[in-house]
């Protein structure tokens, strides 16, 4: 391993002086994009330079973002379709700040995320931190809070990422948007190239057996992350078979119990939607009980997506996301209206 990935990486006195660079792939979202580079461009931190990947010939994006006028936004387009993760290593190699932080085309950061987030890194005694942030997801039916659990430090990552406490909970945890990360190891530790689907979760995975690395998660929400609303989207595809493969593949990096509820969370809600039969749902609680180690928590989901329509699962999940604590919790999280003004240095043509 190099010296320059294990060097400390200290955020000096006045976060002001460090470079943080966004990292942005897209593909033919032309309005969502301008959306998610000026929620960065507007950022309360002063250094910032967003590096937007367009992944493929794109030229009605192409168009949209050259009408923002800033010096920081800089536009790389590919001559043809990488994916996702090559589009994000390319970003990164590309960048010069010392901080990545990602940030998907349809998603937009609050204004103080960044700053909040080189704050805890400069708090973190470990030489590679990675910050994390909880964040609110927007859907037609209202703001809700996610995760709802609570990230305990020294506990294998896959608990936090896998292992809800209720129903209301999503699979938010450690999404992509709310990551900053040292360049140093995004070089030494890059996406996987050739994943269609869970591709933050096996970064995170990977990362989190690299010495020096420590997670830390902003107990408030800083990214919006837009959601059930009809768009679509690579990690909303029913391809349980990809699931299932990449969870056996990753299996160390799981604690027993929670690939458990992967298996609960993923695979077999994934299967359900596409009509599975009874042999192929025999097999995934087979890989649910024999495969990690199941609680009466995992059971349960278990139990609620194999025997529950997912009409009836929506309705469920969106009367306990309504409840009183949910909404105390939204509404004491600064800033989370999504109401984003057009910075004073962020010129538009039209």
């Amino acid at each position: 391993m190099s010296s320059s990935v294990t060097e400390k990486i200290r955020v000096v006195p006045g976060t002001g002086s460090q470079l943080v660079s966004a990292v942005i792939p897209t593909r033919s979202r032309p309005g969502l994009v301008v959306n998610a580079v000026r929620s960065a461009l507007q950022q309360t931190h002063p250094r910032i330079e967003v590096v937007v990947i367009i992944d493929g010939p794109d030229p009605e994006t192409e168009a949209s973002l050259a009408r923002i006028h800033d010096a920081r936004l800089r536009v790389v387009p590919l001559g043809a379709n990488v994916g996702g993760s090559k589009a994000r290593n390319i970003g990164v190699r590309a960048a010069r700040g010392r901080w990545i932080a990602f940030l998907d085309d349809d998603d937009e950061w609050l204004p103080q995320k960044i700053a909040r987030q080189l704050a805890a890194a400069q708090a973190s005694e470990t030489a590679l931190p990675v910050i994390s942030s909880k964040l609110i997801a927007r859907t037609p039916t209202g703001d809700f809070p996610q995760p709802l659990r609570s990230y305990i430090p020294g506990k294998p990552i896959s608990e936090y990422l896998f292992y809800r406490k209720s129903f209301a909970d999503g699979p938010f945890a450690m999404q992509t948007s709310t990551l900053l990360v040292p360049r140093t190891l995004m070089l030494s530790i890059p996406f996987r190239p050739g994943l269609t689907r869970h591709q933050d979760w096996d970064w995170l995975l990977r990362a989190s057996h690299h010495p020096g690395v420590s997670f830390h998660v902003i107990p408030e929400p800083l990214v919006i992350f837009h959601t059930e609303d009809g768009r679509s989207g690579v990690s909303r595809a029913l391809d349980w078979e990809f699931s299932l493969l990449w969870g056996r593949e990753m299996r160390s990096c799981f604690s027993p119990r929670a690939y458990s509820f992967f298996v609960a969370t993923e695979c077999i809600p994934r299967a359900v939607k596409r009509g599975a039969d009874a042999s192929t749902c025999a097999r995934l609680v087979g890989e649910f009980l024999f495969g990690g180690s199941p609680t009466l928590r995992s059971f349960a989901w278990m139990a609620v997506f194999l025997s529950f329509p997912q009409t009836l699962r929506a309705h469920l999940r969106q009367l306990l996301r309504r409840a009183p604590w949910a909404r105390r919790a939204t509404q004491a999280a600064p800033g989370t209206s999504g109401a984003f003004t057009p910075a004073a240095n962020l010129k538009l043509t039209t």
